[in-house]
């Protein structure tokens, strides 16, 4: 039987649009501190710059290192007691967590923080089991399109929000981070129905199956989500030479200052959010997962190429509408993944993915800075300022051929190809007037 929650339109709209909006603010609220943490640790240890940047590394790793171990847990929890539970209590957890960091009088209890973070930072994997829930099997690849387009716009709007907050106060923007998490909590309370009926749980928790080995033990499953995976974690790890080494990289290269680098950033982002909201949701129904899927990566690739070897400033920002293509194959990724295994473990599937993220997480940075930092040594005999970024496109590649090897033989699922799918029957009554859906349908009587 359904849920009345999901057997209804109206309920049904207010549940995508809470995940829409939680994965909005929560990266809104981990944007906003970026900008003001390095600063916040140089105050609390007084050690200099140098030093700062050391720790804010260490705090970063032990992030990781929690998520890691702690994602596939909250994954088998949310297969076990629902996903509605998971996420509210992330929410929570978080809002505690930012306001604990706002008031830090010391760095060890700063990592406290950074440490309770990594292990309630749920939101993410949780609502991607929570669209795998609600959404068929064809719709998924532009469901989370959308949730793509909300990472995208909070990475515009959060690090320049934090950049202004910590102008005011240093602390202010953890105060803001964990007045939005709040907010989502209470949010949630009020209108998030449980998108896991109880029938279609995990009869029981099982520990051994919740630590990273035993979640990522069901990616073996098939061949497509073994492949998939590899290509996932290739993916995590190739996003970090963007990350770790872009503002060194474009000061080195082409002088750019930290006004120049934070207008990059936001058109890096706008770009990536008008590309999940305005192009996922319609090619992968027009073009079928799997081509959208590989013509993505292929986007990535040039996009790491050119920036890697452009001499000049605006040549590297021709390959940021070419990384803001990257993001569509993302979507039909993570939509194929979820057709692998069954309802009762889509939990598990995010809790994996996630682990898989933390784990490139742990020595992603390390590897790029390395990497970056040799290709511009003065007494090298090569000089490739932008090795980092052919590097990530070098893994891309491995990761595209993975891909496509997983993926062969198989075609996007629709609708008058798909077998029944007792997974989404009770929702079935609700799709009527799915906000998803590429067409429009008529109203639900």
């Amino acid at each position: 039987m359904s849920s009345p929650q999901a057997s209804h339109g109206g309920p049904r709209r207010a549940a995508l649009a809470f995940i829409f909006v939680t994965v909005l603010l929560d990266m809104l609220a981990f944007g906003i501190i970026i900008p003001v943490l390095p600063h916040l640790v140089e105050q609390l240890i007084g050690g200099g710059t140098a030093r700062a940047a050391w720790w804010v590394g260490v705090l970063s790793t032990v992030f990781a290192i929690t998520q890691f171990v702690f994602s596939p847990i909250q994954g088998a929890l949310s297969d076990r007691f629902g996903r509605r539970p998971v996420i509210l209590i992330s929410n929570f957890g978080l809002a505690i967590d930012f306001f604990v960091m706002a008031m830090a009088p010391t760095l060890w209890l700063l990592f406290v923080g950074r440490t309770v973070m990594g292990m309630t930072a749920a939101s993410f994997s949780t609502a991607n089991a929570y669209i795998a829930d609600i959404t068929p099997k064809e719709k998924r690849a532009g469901a989370y399109g959308l949730l793509g387009a909300a990472f995208g716009v909070g990475f515009v709007l959060g690090p320049g929000l934090g950049g202004w907050l910590g102008a005011m106060h240093l602390r202010l923007p953890f105060y803001v981070a964990g007045t939005l998490a709040l907010c989502n909590f209470l949010y949630g309370l009020v209108v998030l129905p449980e998108s896991l009926p109880a029938e279609r749980r995990t009869p029981r928790f099982e520990l051994h199956s919740a630590h990273p080995v035993g979640a990522l033990k069901l990616l073996r499953r098939t061949p497509t989500l073994l492949g998939l995976g590899v290509s996932s974690f290739l993916v995590f790890l190739a996003h970090y030479a963007l990350q770790i080494t872009f503002v060194l990289y474009g000061d080195y290269r082409y002088h750019w200052g930290p006004q120049a680098v934070g207008q990059v950033l936001m058109l890096v982002g706008a770009c990536d959010g008008l590309v999940q909201a305005l192009l996922s949701r319609r090619l992968t129904p027009r073009f079928g997962e799997r081509p959208v899927l590989l013509f993505g990566m292929l986007c990535g690739i040039a996009s790491f190429v050119l920036m890697g070897l452009a001499d000049t400033g605006w040549v590297f920002l021709l390959g940021i509408p070419l990384m803001a293509l990257w993001g569509l194959s993302n979507p039909p990724l993570q939509s194929i993944m979820t057709h692998q295994v069954e309802p009762t473990e889509q939990g598990r599937l995010q809790g994996a993915n996630t682990s898989l993220g933390s784990f490139a997480g742990i020595f992603g940075p390390y590897l790029f800075a390395q990497v970056f930092a040799w290709s511009i040594a003065p007494g090298n005999t090569v000089h490739v300022p932008g090795a980092a970024f052919l590097l990530a496109a070098a893994l891309l590649a491995v990761a595209l051929l993975t891909a496509m090897r997983a993926t062969r033989g198989l075609s996007s699922p629709a609708a008058s190809q798909l077998p029944a799918d007792p997974a989404h029957a009770p929702h079935a009554a609700a799709l009527a007037n799915d906000p998803l859906s590429p067409e429009p349908t008529e109203p639900h009587p």
